[in-house]
């Protein structure tokens, strides 16, 4: 059942988080919906630009549609991640899309407020949820590729006036995460400070956090002594800031560099171990089966198992 992102965040608000998860093939659809269905979790299921230019905005949204045929009993909204105009524009021209992002971080206050009050005009008429983002995050993901002297944390001081003249749905904030694999290299963590700050702010207001993905040194280890490179000091944020984060207001998690590399230290050791093989759906299948156990994990971190009764 497909249904409204802003009504994900009214039942969720400061009880349970929804989990975006960003998704670019067949593997990782079919993984989120059966997970979902399975653990009874509403979710939110993200596509990218670069995701939308690798496998065409048809093809992904056809892998949405099919899912939901084949798992029913799922409850989800479909996003637009880190849009611009252009893929916002077909985002909504396709009525396909509950919500959508447009990233206007990089701009000025008042600029961004203008791109970001054009794109509502054009979507609010339509039920369609905006997302928009205050805050620039650090990170390398997608063709985000965004250096730490750039990145700048949300003025809580800005928000207020933000959504007041613009009004968005919910809101992106940069509080001390970042895009890839290694977030959090001052060793800082969230800052629960501007949480409490924005939230005194906007009350019952969603708030958004993007790269929220955990990083699993376990995974990050398997990968590199399959052959990887990834450096040893990639970090997430950790199961205790994001359940304190809910309190503060956060109801929509972005997560996809966990799923990412899932899928890298599978294929790799299944290569590695397999010489000779040459078959991808064997290491694929075996993907969307640990998928499921990831979900559940993330499910159980978010406080969002068993919700999915709430909105049916």
């Amino acid at each position: 059942m497909r249904i409204s992102t802003k009504y994900l965040f009214e039942k969720a608000y400061g009880k349970f988080c929804i989990p975006a998860i960003n998704i670019s093939n067949p593997e990782q659809v079919h993984g989120l919906f059966s997970a979902s269905q399975k653990f009874q979790a509403p979710f939110i299921i993200q596509t990218t630009p670069a995701a939308r230019e690798y496998a065409h905005p048809t093809m992904l949204l056809n892998y949405i549609k099919a899912a939901a045929e084949i798992y029913p009993d799922v409850v989800y909204a479909v996003h637009i991640d880190h849009g611009f105009e252009s893929h916002i524009h077909d985002a909504i021209s396709s009525g396909e899309y509950t919500s959508v992002m447009i990233d206007a971080s990089h701009d000025p206050l008042e600029k961004n407020i203008e791109r970001t009050k054009e794109i509502i005009a054009l979507a609010h008429p339509k039920n369609i949820s905006v997302e928009a983002e205050l805050g620039v995050l650090s990170g390398i993901e997608d063709d985000l590729d965004i250096n730490e002297e750039n990145a700048l944390y949300t003025d809580p001081s800005d928000v207020e006036y933000f959504v007041k003249n613009t009004n968005c749905d919910s809101l992106a904030v940069a509080v001390g995460t970042s895009h890839g694999a290694y977030k959090f290299s001052g060793g800082k963590g969230l800052r629960f400070d501007l949480l409490e700050e924005i939230q005194t702010k906007l009350p019952k207001f969603p708030i958004v956090l993007h790269g929220a993905s955990t990083i699993d040194l376990e995974e990050v280890r398997r990968i590199n002594n399959a052959g990887g490179g990834l450096q040893n000091n990639a970090k997430g944020i950790s199961e205790e800031e994001v359940k304190r984060a809910i309190a503060y207001g956060v109801c929509k998690l972005n997560i996809a560099t966990d799923l990412r590399l899932l899928w890298l230290r599978i294929f790799r050791e299944f290569f590695r171990d397999n010489n000779g093989e040459w078959d991808h759906l064997k290491p694929g299948k075996q993907y969307m089966q640990e998928l499921e156990h990831l979900l559940e994990q993330k499910f159980t971190m978010l406080g969002n198992k068993g919700k999915a009764h709430l909105y049916k």
